[in-house]
């Protein structure tokens, strides 16, 4: 997926199952992909209900954060995906979400331990926790980039997730296995607490991942 076209109707499929899946309420949350082939953004656009969007509505802008395409404000935290985007050139696109199970993580400023496989195949280990800074601030922007290192997903203490990929399905991908990582760590904490993988077992399990399956994430 590379043309202008394929990413705003693939932007606009995820909006909808976010809702779907109760990742993100109202209009709250924001997506965004990379247009490598034409060095652009694009990206929902501000306080906009995602299953009213149409192709249209989707912001292109430039990694400087200036409006290239579309009518519309991008989303508030614009600088936030930018500075993911620079910082990391295997991120193809990313979703910001309100979660309920992963937010109260980051509402209690506690880190998602690397606590069953999927996530950490997918994500590459914990999901660490941003310090706190208002939302759509470049102080908010580069916390979240120091938070999510080299992996998948970071929380934003007091706000939400971030998860970012190779493309958007696997991004979507992420939001849901945080969410479900999340549930687990809160419903296992109340059972004694979880036991963690290795840093070992980890490595090999996100190392597997990225050779055998990341490919198959379409979209």
């Amino acid at each position: 997926m590379d043309t202008a076209v394929e990413v705003r109707a693939g932007i606009l499929k995820i909006g909808c199952a976010l809702l779907e899946k109760g990742l993100v309420a109202g209009t709250w949350g924001n997506i965004s992909a990379r247009l490598p082939a034409i060095d652009r953004i694009a990206v929902t656009p501000s306080g906009r209900n995602y299953r009213d969007l149409e192709d249209s509505d989707i912001v292109l802008t430039d990694l400087e954060g200036n409006v290239i395409a579309g009518q519309l404000k991008p989303s508030s935290e614009l600088k936030m995906h930018l500075e993911i985007y620079k910082a990391r050139s295997d991120v193809m696109a990313i979703i910001h979400t309100h979660s309920i199970f992963a937010s109260s993580c980051a509402v209690a400023n506690t880190s998602i331990p690397p606590i069953i496989e999927d996530l950490v195949q997918l994500i590459g280990g914990s999901v660490d926790v941003a310090k706190y800074a208002l939302p759509g601030t470049n102080e908010l922007a580069k916390n979240v980039v120091a938070a999510l290192g080299d992996k998948g997903a970071a929380l934003l203490c007091n706000h939400g997730v971030v998860c970012c990929g190779g493309n958007l399905c696997e991004a979507f991908l992420g939001c849901e296995l945080v969410e479900r990582a999340a549930q687990m760590y809160i419903y296992a904490s109340q059972l004694g607490g979880a036991r963690e993988l290795s840093r070992e077992d980890v490595k090999v399990m996100h190392d597997f991942y990225l050779e055998h399956y990341r490919h198959r994430q379409k979209g």
